[in-house]
């Protein structure tokens, strides 16, 4: 099977917006800090599909968006997967946003990446990012840092 997203690295300083995924055991990471952005519904394109799953997740309308790169990946259940990465600034405080999707978000530092996870407050402990979200960041902070 193969699987389409658009997620989106939103950045504030030296910083980027992640979303604490609900611990859960029916869905894909977790308890453990991903992106915001989600599955392409059937005719849309990857940018109206960031743009709408950044709305629904945290209501914030992308005035911006630039596409950063594509990653493939294969899951344990063998379906294959292209997340459609975007850049987008945000232009917001965090006190703007509302999280409608996700047990927390935070703004994680380059160290946070580097380190593979985060403390949240919410869940009062640190918590993991996946190896090809952290994979993606750390691309993204050596395109900014060179």
């Amino acid at each position: 099977m193969d699987i389409e997203v658009a997620i989106a690295i939103l950045t504030q300083d030296t910083r980027v917006l992640m979303q604490l995924r609900d611990d859960v055991p029916n869905i894909i990471y977790p308890g453990c800090w991903g992106f915001f952005g989600g599955h392409l519904e059937a005719g849309e394109t990857p940018l109206e599909a960031v743009q709408r799953e950044v709305s629904e997740e945290i209501s914030y309308n992308l005035s911006t968006a630039t596409l950063f790169g594509l990653y493939n990946d294969t899951h344990d259940d063998g379906s294959h997967i292209t997340r459609h990465v975007f850049i987008v600034p945000l232009t917001v405080p965090l006190t703007e946003l509302r999280l409608n999707e996700g047990w927390d978000m935070a703004l994680l530092t380059q160290t946070a990446v580097e380190t593979g996870g985060s403390h949240s407050a919410i869940a009062q402990q640190w918590r993991p990012i996946p190896a090809i979200h952290q994979r993606i960041l750390l691309d993204f902070f050596a395109s900014v840092n060179k």
